[in-house]
């Protein structure tokens, strides 16, 4: 199950924290000012998915590094052109001469998002941050990384500038059957986490899984069972949840159709608004949407809710007006 909330309000700096609730994991969607999110909600972060490295965007980046610097982690970031440099600048503006003395070695693994490839390189920590190149020329065709437990799409929006939107899709929603558990005498446990794992693996039904609680601080095996059995009898699957977040472009036909086909049936479009639509013209020239487009866009994917964020200060003391706007269009013909 996912939890997906903006990491600042609405005037602030962009970013949405995106939590896989029962994993202790989660992503963002882009690194806008962290300060307000608790150390121990950014230790969970795997993936960070940056639409473009403005500012506002991106100035996060320093403080996480900071947080995550000396601990064993791996960290995957993701970008648009440029974003290799951008991220190489940042780590050059330090000295490392002491870190190849860490005890844990923190892993940046950078994509570089192209509109037909993807290059990628890694850095570690002990070895003073210094580029590892791991592909220069791996295929891109709309997915930007894939998961056991998620896929991750995105498209390419004008800012004047190339800037991504992202989709993340839970691929499968694994619920257990907890009278069903109890019926069979089975405890509940980590054990349930491997038994999801092999499920969204896709493994044979004669696969045996491994059924074990845990008593004094030890791992008691219980019994093996073929997963077939434990699908039929204690899972229930679901369609898994759909995030998408869109943010900064200029309203245009390509940049809706894009938008409208990333966007389509999510659970949450998180887009953002800055402007009235009395001020469009001004939202054009700075490469922004209005708050009516923004919500009608939501509409026209069929987004089942709407979350909108980025306001222009212009408005500040009157976001409702930004949200009422939006909502309107959003619900426009319900």
């Amino acid at each position: 199950m996912l939890s997906a909330h903006l990491i600042n309000n609405p005037f602030a700096d962009p970013g949405v924290y995106v939590e896989f609730r029962y994993r202790n994991r989660a992503i963002l969607f882009d690194l806008g000012d962290l300060h307000s999110m608790p150390s121990r909600k950014l230790l969970k972060v795997s993936h960070i998915f940056v639409s473009h490295t403005h500012m506002d965007h991106f100035i996060g980046f320093d403080h996480l590094l900071r947080i995550l610097l000396g601990r064993n982690k791996h960290l995957s970031l993701f970008g648009p052109p440029g974003f290799i440099e951008n991220v190489e600048s940042k780590i050059a503006g330090y000295t490392w001469n002491l870190v190849e003395n860490y005890t844990n070695d923190f892993v940046l693994l950078v994509t570089e998002v192209h509109p037909e490839h993807k290059i990628i390189r890694r850095y570690r920590c002990q070895e003073v941050f210094k580029p590892e190149i791991v592909s220069d020329s791996e295929g891109f065709d709309g997915t930007i990384t894939e998961e056991n437990f998620f896929t991750v799409k995105g498209v390419f929006l004008d800012h004047k500038i190339p800037c991504l939107a992202y989709s993340l899709k839970e691929k499968q929603r694994i619920n257990i059957k907890r009278n069903r558990l109890d019926e069979m005498g089975l405890p509940v446990g980590a054990w349930l986490m491997g038994l999801k794992e092999s499920i969204l693996s896709d493994d044979p039904d004669d696969t045996p899984i491994r059924v074990w609680r845990r008593h004094d601080g030890k791992e008691v095996l219980e019994k093996i069972l073929p997963l077939g059995e434990l699908k039929e009898n204690i899972v229930k699957i679901t369609p898994g949840q759909k995030i998408t977040y869109v943010a900064d472009v200029v309203y245009s036909e390509e940049n809706s159709r894009r938008i409208i086909e990333l966007a389509r049936m999510s659970d949450v479009l998180f887009i953002e608004a800055c402007f009235l639509e009395e001020d469009a013209e001004r939202a054009a020239e700075k490469y922004h949407l209005t708050a009516m487009q923004a919500g009608d866009l939501a509409r026209r994917a069929g987004a089942k809710r709407m979350t909108i964020f980025h306001f222009s200060p212009k408005y500040k003391g009157h976001g409702e007006l930004l949200v009422d706007e939006a909502m309107g269009a959003f619900n426009d013909g319900i």
